[in-house]
């Protein structure tokens, strides 16, 4: 995987955390700089390290669907996309929720925007992409936009935070499309 493949698909992937970030920033009252950074640790960590499980659960994988395989990182980018773009027109996610900076908020928040980075790692392991560098680009991107995502949470409100999981959504279908027809053509 190339590195403009990479960057794109750690953007994709980021913004979700992105959107979660700008939720959290118009929630937090009286933001310090501690605040900003504690959330992009923790989206920062979990997007870098669930590409790194769904990769190890995807080498297994691999054998059994050599066949299809481009049919497997096809269906399973599509869902992750489609899934994004739906949720981008849910309600705020996190209006109900009281201290965007508990550590039980930042769990469930952490894990429910890397399920995608879960499947792009299996997905780069069925195409047998090495791991290290897309999982740490992914991290360290995350980290970044999550990071200015609670600051212009803070500043602009909820202005941004559907679309970007919308753009997300598209540009994760755009490459699992790009994939299967680069296996078919």
């Amino acid at each position: 995987m190339n590195l403009t493949a990479v960057i794109l698909v750690s953007l994709a992937l980021a913004l979700d955390a992105f959107a979660a970030s700008v939720a959290s920033g118009v929630a937090i009252r009286n933001l310090r700089i501690r605040h900003a950074f504690t959330i992009a640790v923790w989206f920062g960590t979990f997007q870098g390290v669930m590409p790194l499980v769904g990769w190890l659960g995807g080498l297994r994988l691999k054998r059994i669907i050599e066949g299809v395989d481009h049919w497997v990182i096809f269906g399973l980018l599509l869902f992750v996309g489609a899934k994004m773009i739906v949720e981008s027109f849910q309600i705020d996610r996190m209006a109900d929720e009281k201290d965007p900076l508990s550590r039980r908020v930042l769990f469930a928040l952490s894990v429910a925007t890397s399920l995608d980075a879960f499947a792009v790692g299996i997905s780069l392991a069925v195409l047998h992409v090495s791991i290290m560098c897309p999982a740490l680009v992914i991290g360290l991107v995350t980290f970044a936009m999550s990071f200015a995502g609670v600051y212009i949470g803070d500043r602009f409100g909820h202005f941004f935070e559907r679309r970007v999981e919308a753009v997300a959504g598209v540009i994760l279908i755009g490459i699992g499309i790009n994939t299967l027809l680069h296996h078919l053509c």
